[in-house]
């Protein structure tokens, strides 16, 4: 296998056909190069370059190893540097994945925040249904999403908590919760609840579909849902209930569907996910951007 240093050698040699400009190129010594070229004739077996005097010149097979080489070393540069900006949140496509209308609402404020402070770069927000937002991760589709927590996975990082909100249960408009002003977490042994798709981690689901109440009554299960308007279908066909953020009694309004506060339910929280091994300065950028747009007056933190 060869060496970084000999491709540059040898390439740069090749082009400048003079071992002085190719060590200052280079930034190594003369000697260097020739110690280098040396060791590549050695392990190929025959002269890469001719040498007089006055001149230097590539072989024919130096000449056929160059043009075979060159274009996969320019592939390969090409590719690290694109890399190095991705890292360096340079130039771009950063794509951001939501899951529900006020989640889309909330990362076009931190988006039009991060490309304040990122020009060069470029927000693409999706918008991803709740048994696609893992994968997409995980697969690298996207590489942040904003969801609800906890998230307890080893491979997956959370950012800080950006919004909190009441919880409140949805429920078919004429079940007799929907009389009430409110109901507590004891009241959930009462219902079915409707369950979040598999693809979630164990974490989010405990926490969003408990099997038991805090005294220990069992609550029954009831059918699993891959998106939230199938959530809402299955309740208003009075197969279940399910606890919901606060913000759904306003963006999800509908005439077959009541939602009642639990009122001494834990808030709903809700931040940025992304995968712990592309923590890059963009991703950290724009958690960042979307932290200062909910906690600085006027988002206007340069």
């Amino acid at each position: 296998m060869l060496e970084r240093h000999e491709l540059e050698a040898f390439l740069t040699l090749a082009e400048e056909l003079h071992f002085g400009r190719t060590a200052d190129r280079l930034h190594v010594s003369t000697a260097r190069i020739s110690q280098t070229i040396a060791k590549l004739e050695r392990r190929t077996g025959v002269p890469l370059f001719t040498r007089t005097s006055r001149r230097v010149e590539l072989t024919a097979v130096g000449r056929q190893l160059y043009e075979e080489i060159r274009p996969a070393w320019d592939q390969i540069t090409a590719a690290f540097e694109r890399a190095i900006d991705i890292g360096r949140g340079l130039t771009g496509t950063l794509r951001v994945a939501f899951v529900g209308a006020a989640g889309g609402q909330l990362l076009v404020g931190a988006a039009e925040l991060f490309r304040r402070r990122q020009p060069d770069c470029d927000v693409h927000l999706r918008e991803a249904q709740m048994v696609d937002l893992m994968p997409w991760l995980r697969d690298g589709e996207v590489d942040l999403a904003l969801g609800t927590f906890p998230i307890d996975e080893p491979d997956i990082v959370t950012g800080p908590v950006l919004v909190s909100e009441g919880r409140m249960l949805a429920v078919h408009f004429q079940h007799p919760f929907a009389r009430r002003t409110s109901v507590c977490m004891e009241d959930l042994a009462r219902v079915k609840l409707l369950q979040l798709p598999g693809s979630l981690p164990d974490s989010l689901r405990e926490d969003r579909t408990p099997r038991t109440t805090p005294a220990g009554r069992p609550i029954e299960p009831g059918s699993s849902a891959s998106t939230f308007n199938e959530m809402l279908t299955l309740i208003s066909a009075g197969q279940g209930a399910f606890p919901v953020g606060a913000q759904a009694r306003r963006y999800y309004a509908r005439p077959d569907v009541a939602y009642i506060p639990i009122s001494d339910a834990p808030p709903l929280r809700w931040g940025l996910l992304w995968r712990a091994d592309g923590a890059t300065a963009r991703v950290r950028a724009f958690a960042q951007a979307a932290h200062d747009l909910l906690t600085v007056p006027s988002a206007t933190v340069p």
